[in-house]
């Protein structure tokens, strides 16, 4: 029989446990950052495609995480410990350099961002995975120092704006790749092959979007819907610490957090859109359109998420790999199809629409399996 921990232990859990779902801000402003610094960089059609490639970035991010991160939390047979890869983090480091050294240039900046978000990607979820803190608070610290910075060099007409950013995620990547006392699970190649499938199916609709959205409707809808689907990322700052969390195990504490922590970034963006930073921030792209409704729109839709992570949690902490590729494959067709029909419609709110629709669709899916996949084990069990 287990017993509770004392509150004293709880309640250092719960505040460091806020302090590394804070860092996950520095990792959401890298987006931001660098579609706010492109655009006292380069012209507006290179922003567009600059807005595009973010996305690809992400993508990217995404996928290296499932690789070295989410297959290895997945592996139910193993001890499900995760690390730094050295080769990313010196990878990470070389496109840094090249990129300091070659300055404001668009397809050095384009090709640079899915290896340095990678890098971001995976360095923060094995240090919130394995509970590395410190070392989490000290490289959240760098990165947003770093970006603060590139920003406000923007603002100033600085060409080399770029410079104190990706300096920020260099330092950052040489704190994370610090050496641990454990060594990474070998993960199960069936659950890695899934995982992989999975995430590059889910992960694919939004950069798909984009290019689309680029293509027919022009790079200022592109930009725009760039900066809301980024600035709207605070809030899965919350949602993937808790994702993280609740692959290794389940915590209600946790969940607690990451819910607080979600209506704390929903009144902290309404109060930044409100007092104009965003559009100082984000430019023409952001002052030339209505952004209150879409902005409201992508934050109900990031929120919807809480309720779809902790069954998608359970169900890969079951093993269920396989299963979750075919539902998430379902409703990523749904998400894009729903997405696509409000772009059709030439509107980004209704972009947005379909979006949170096709979250609250895959919540209630998930659940379902959830539920009956528990249903099942227990028939297993008493036969």
């Amino acid at each position: 029989m287990t017993t509770e921990p004392p509150a004293p232990l709880r309640l250092r859990r719960a505040t460091m446990s806020a302090i590394t779902l804070l860092g996950g801000v520095s990792l959401a402003v890298i987006p931001a950052a660098t579609v706010s610094i492109s655009s006292r960089l380069f012209t507006q059609g290179e922003q567009g495609v600059i807005a595009v490639a973010v996305m690809v970035a992400t993508f990217a991010g995404q996928l290296a995480f499932a690789f070295i991160v989410e297959s290895r939390l997945s592996s139910a047979g193993t001890d499900r410990r995760v690390v730094f890869p050295l080769w990313l983090a010196a990878v990470s480091i070389i496109a840094g350099a090249v990129l300091i050294v070659i300055g404001p240039q668009m397809i050095a900046l384009c090709l640079a961002l899915p290896i340095l978000i990678a890098a971001l990607e995976v360095g923060r979820g094995v240090s919130v995975a394995e509970r590395l803190d410190r070392r989490e608070v000290w490289a959240s610290v760098l990165v947003g120092l770093g970006a603060l910075a590139g920003v406000l060099a923007g603002f100033a007409g600085q060409a080399w704006a770029l410079t104190p950013l990706v300096v920020g995620i260099v330092a950052a990547t040489l704190v994370r790749c610090l050496p641990v006392e454990h060594r990474a699970s070998r993960p199960e190649p069936r659950v890695m092959g899934w995982v992989m499938a999975d995430t590059a199916i889910t992960g694919a609709v939004f950069p798909l979007l984009n290019a689309m959205i680029l293509a027919f409707v022009g790079p200022a809808d592109a930009v725009l819907f760039t900066a809301i689907s980024t600035v709207s990322g605070l809030l899965a700052i919350p949602l993937n610490f808790m994702r993280l969390r609740l692959l290794k195990e389940h915590s209600s504490l946790d969940i607690v957090v990451s819910a607080g922590a979600i209506v704390a970034a929903v009144v902290a963006l309404l109060v930044f859109e409100v007092t104009g930073l965003f559009g100082f921030v984000f430019g023409a792209a952001w002052t030339e359109s209505m952004t209150l409704l879409p902005l409201l729109l992508a934050c109900a839709w990031r929120a919807a998420s809480l309720a779809t992570t902790i069954p998608f949690a359970a169900l890969r902490r079951m093993g269920e790999a396989r299963l979750l590729t075919g539902l998430r494959a379902a409703v990523s067709a749904l998400t894009f199809l729903l997405a696509a029909v409000g772009l059709a419609l030439g509107d980004l709110v209704t972009v947005f629409v379909g979006l949170l629709v096709a979250e609250l669709a895959s919540a209630a899916v998930y659940e379902l399996a959830r539920r009956r996949r528990i249903e099942r084990f227990v028939k297993e069990e008493r036969s």
